[in-house]
């Protein structure tokens, strides 16, 4: 195979890897747009606000360390969704239920029918619980777009990488003599000893 065929190949494919990276930076792009707005959009819809600065569920030694960033903000990402549920929902959860978790509580609400107090604590569970799932459910999508974000940014540089390459490929491709073989050896001139 002559040199100049296979150089060209070559860097023909390197062109068509970049082409394809940045086809899919575009798509990771869009990705991590879509998920962020929609993340953002389903969470202050819920107009689910942190406590404000210096309030008691806020000097709460499980909950302050988590959550005093966000003092008096509206929870819209992901990450403010992690922080409320695992240290603001599930310690007053865990306060309230005495630990115990929906399944125990609803156990022990079956195996007591008349008990009302029973009864309130498994509706609480179960509703903590679920909004604190929806917020987990916020937190993992959220993170899936930061992914793609990350993921894009990779896919970009490996596109301008093969550019790049490409182009150096194009400039070696004209400084190729036509005639060359692959894998042939070349020849130098003998030197002339006197």
């Amino acid at each position: 195979m002559r040199r100049r065929t296979l150089d060209a190949l070559l860097t023909t494919g390197g062109l068509i890897v970049a082409i394809v990276l940045l086809v899919a930076g575009g798509l990771l792009t869009w990705a991590n747009n879509f998920v962020g707005d929609n993340v953002r959009t389903q969470l202050a819809a819920q107009n689910i606000y942190f406590p404000e600065k210096g309030s008691d569920q806020l000097n709460d030694p499980a909950v302050k360390p988590f959550l005093e960033k966000y003092a008096g903000q509206q929870l819209l990402t992901g990450d403010q969704a992690k922080a409320y549920a695992d240290h603001y929902i599930k310690v007053h959860l865990e306060e309230s239920t005495g630990g115990k978790t929906y399944s125990e509580l609803s156990t022990i609400s079956r195996a007591n029918p008349d008990d009302e107090k029973a009864a309130g604590l498994v509706q609480l569970a179960f509703r903590g619980e679920t909004l604190r799932g929806l917020l987990l459910n916020a937190y993992a999508f959220g993170t899936m777009g930061k992914i793609a974000m990350y993921a894009a940014w990779a896919s970009f540089a490996g596109a301008l990488g093969m550019l790049v390459l490409s182009l150096l490929g194009f400039l070696h491709l004209r400084r190729v003599p036509v005639e060359e073989e692959v894998g042939a050896t070349r020849r130098t001139p003998a030197v002339a000893t006197a």
